[in-house]
């Protein structure tokens, strides 16, 4: 039986884990925190996983929470005028529906279903030193904790990462008590509401520890005024702030969150990261080679919400190479491959998020505008989400974009 160590105890991290085990691989799991801690601590991201990364999670009958989680039937989009009125609004139904899990929730969860399903968990902060070690116990170890020491095994690909500081400002708040939108009062959505300038507000149907809520999601462009966090505010100073936000710059949002409460007193969360592609082969000062996953090699800004997304897709991608190598050996030639196979469906994410923190092209805007008037733009718009590839062919390209309009 192979046995692989696996790093950190995230969304790609566990559903790795716990789809080897599945295929009665020996897995070994590296938790900094107990499930009981990660239930108490703060909320760790914003999270909204389309029904392609979703059906992985079935396939291994992860969806713990499927029947009770909020489902998200579609997405609308929003442009706020220099009067904050709201020039343009259109909302899509997706073809099949979304669903966010507070990792908390989620992780701490898997984390205790990675031992009743036969694997084994360590619950230890890991540095380089501590890797070197136990490496060479295992048939193959997988680095998937995207923050720490760790991270610097993996060098920065320059051809693919563009930027060199964070593109956002970012600041969040689970709550209740907020009202429905009244143009589909009926269905839950994502709203993605764009100040032009200025940045950018996501609401979020979720699950959370006391049931389904709503995230209040605002990206700012650095130096802007939605990049206003740097005083650490106590939770409720941080929801306050973030409704003045809303109040000043999206009143018609504001209208439906005034009543906003907070989940919990962990429910915040402000910061920002550099968006990164990074070589996933990493060597251990003892010359062993790990291989990173997830955000540890794709880290992408959360503008288009596939970060949950990517690390889904990433186990997915990264189970099939395990199991399609068999009994030869982990080494660097198959590690490469194996990121390059996940590669090909990332690059299209990250071209997507990249193009995302730029003011729009023109091309852009006509597409945001057409989907006002088309539906059928629209409906294909939201349905991006679950599968990004698909805006390679119409959405990225100007004469690509100006084909597809002039059909629809």
């Amino acid at each position: 039986m192979r046995k692989v160590l696996i790093v950190g105890a995230g969304q790609s991290g566990l559903q790795l884990a716990l789809s080897l085990l599945d295929h009665d691989y020996d897995v070994t799991v590296m938790s900094a925190r107990t499930p009981d801690e990660i239930r108490s601590g703060k909320v760790m991201s914003t999270q909204c996983m389309f029904d392609s990364a979703l059906q992985h999670e079935r396939d291994h009958k992860l969806n713990l929470w499927e029947d009770e989680t909020v489902r998200v039937e579609g997405l609308g989009v929003s442009i706020a005028g220099p009067d904050s009125a709201r020039v343009l609004d259109w909302f899509a139904p997706l073809e099949h529906y979304a669903q966010s899990v507070d990792q908390r929730v989620k992780m701490a969860a898997w984390l205790e279903l990675v031992e009743d399903r036969g694997g084994k968990v360590v619950i230890h902060g890991v540095t380089t030193s501590d890797l070197a070690p136990l490496a060479k116990l295992y048939d193959l170890v997988v680095i998937a904790a995207g923050k720490g020491e760790l991270v610097q095994l993996f060098d920065r690909i320059p051809e693919r990462s563009p930027y060199t500081e964070p593109q956002r400002a970012l600041s969040l708040a689970y709550v209740h008590g907020l009202e429905p939108r009244p143009e589909h009062p009926d269905k839950a959505a994502v709203r993605f509401n764009i100040i032009p300038g200025v940045g950018e507000l996501f609401m979020i149907p979720a699950y959370t520890l006391s049931g389904n809520c709503d995230i209040l999601f605002f990206e700012g462009v650095p130096g802007g005024p939605l990049d206003c966090w740097g005083d650490r505010p106590s939770p409720q100073q941080h929801l306050d702030r973030i409704l003045s936000l809303m109040k000043r710059f999206l009143p018609w949002e504001y209208e439906r969150s005034r009543n906003a409460v907070l989940t919990d007193e962990k429910s915040t969360l402000a910061g920002g990261y550099t968006p990164v592609v990074r070589n996933a082969v990493g060597k251990l000062p003892s010359g062993t080679l790990v291989l990173g996953m997830a955000d540890v090699v794709v880290a992408n800004d959360p503008i288009t919400g596939q970060g949950s997304n990517n690390a889904s897709h990433c186990a997915a991608s990264y189970l099939d190479s395990i199991l399609e190598r068999g009994d030869k050996p982990f080494d660097e030639q198959w590690m490469t491959a194996s990121f390059e196979k996940y590669w090909e469906y990332a690059q299209h994410v990250t071209t997507w998020t990249n193009a995302m923190l730029q003011p729009p092209p023109p091309h852009v805007l006509q597409i945001i505008g057409a989907a006002g008037q088309n539906p059928a733009v629209a409906r294909r718009f939201a349905n991006g989400f679950s599968d990004p590839t698909d805006f390679q062919h119409w959405f990225f390209d100007p004469a690509k974009a100006e084909k597809y309009l002039a059909e629809a």
